[in-house]
């Protein structure tokens, strides 16, 4: 599975970090909305397009944090 992006809510904590990753494998496209940082709890969403995965992620980043995106480091090739 490849990551694609990343994007934070640009909070410190456990208890108010959250995370969004945008990642494929093949034809297929995952979401996961994670809170709580690396312990915390995900929630994992399946598309079959790239489109569908980024509408869920524009819905996810919606709101009032201040969602940025951390740059992801390219896989070797």
């Amino acid at each position: 599975m490849e990551q694609r992006k990343h994007w934070w809510n640009s909070k410190w904590g456990r208890l108010a970090r959250k995370d969004v990753y945008l990642r494929t494998s093949g034809d297929q496209w995952y979401v996961e909305q994670r809170a709580g940082g690396s312990d915390g709890v995900s929630h994992f969403f399946e598309y079959d397009s790239e489109d569908a995965a980024l509408d869920m992620v524009r819905g996810l980043l919606s709101g009032p944090d201040d969602w940025r995106e951390l740059s992801v480091r390219p896989a070797d090739r």
